[in-house]
């Protein structure tokens, strides 16, 4: 299902309740144009506005399950069954050896990402973006997961996207480690070998207690919940932290890196 299906869902709720956009912007305290924007395809519908529409045009939140149906379309087949996980964990542990972790990312960073090698066209790139930046909103949320990252120096310092680009995401990360939930941490480039080498990966500790992990390779990537194999990866997690420099460390190398 793609956003023109919701858009035209949200147009028939507010006419079958009578609702004009002007009067639905004033029952959920957003404004007009903004509604407009997102009628017309200009902006996208976020998961609040989607659940502001169903209270006030009383749709027993359809608007809200069409847009998660949309989002997910929208996410690769190999990587939805992961974000379902990651909403829901209540802490997080990524390694990444090499870019910043993706719940990161500054815009501009990201994109430089996806366009890389042209292997997405313009559109493609776009719809990625989207569904990345969206991602990133799990950080931002009322009672977010504890986010756990360990970045190789490598990555802090590779110019993707160019120096500039890459200087305002350093920015970013600093900014970042100053949340109470986000511990960051540097692999540093001196160590030599490690246990990560082999590619990221990213633990999930769940409300249930139990734990699932997302691994990345070069063309897609896999959740797995093998016992075994979950515990393979917390030795490797633990590894590469007892080898990483330590959160105030490692934020000193972010702002002696940063250039501006």
């Amino acid at each position: 299902m793609n956003l023109d299906v919701w858009i035209r869902a949200l147009k028939a709720a507010r006419a079958g309740a009578g609702v004009s956009q002007e009067q639905l912007a004033t029952m959920i305290r957003w404004s007009a144009s903004t509604i407009a924007g997102i009628e017309t395809g200009r902006r996208r519908p976020t998961t609040e506005f989607a659940v502001a529409a169903d209270e006030a045009l009383q749709t027993g939140g359809l608007l809200a399950q069409l847009l998660r149906i949309a989002d997910e379309q929208r996410t690769p087949v190999w990587f939805a069954p992961w974000r379902g996980y990651e909403a829901e964990a209540t802490r997080l542990c990524a390694f990444e050896p090499t870019v910043i972790p993706g719940l990161l990312q500054t815009e501009e960073y990201a994109r430089a990402v996806l366009s890389a090698g042209g292997l997405h066209g313009p559109d493609d790139v776009a719809e990625l973006l989207s569904a990345r930046l969206e991602r990133q909103d799990l950080l931002s949320k009322e009672n977010p997961p504890e986010f756990l990252a360990i970045i190789d120096e490598f990555a802090l310092r590779r110019p993707v996207g160019g120096p500039a680009v890459l200087d305002a995401q350093l920015g970013h990360l600093i900014e970042l480690a100053a949340l109470p939930h986000v511990h960051l941490y540097a692999l540093p480039a001196n160590v030599g070998a490690h246990v990560g080498l082999g590619g990221g990966f990213i633990l999930a500790d769940l409300p249930d207690d139990d734990r699932v992990a997302y691994l990345e390779n070069v063309a897609n990537g896999q959740v797995v919940d093998d016992p075994k194999l979950i515990r393979y990866l917390r030795r490797k997690w633990d590894s590469l932290l007892g080898e990483s420099l330590s959160e105030s460390a490692t934020l000193e190398l972010l702002k002696a890196l940063k250039v501006t």
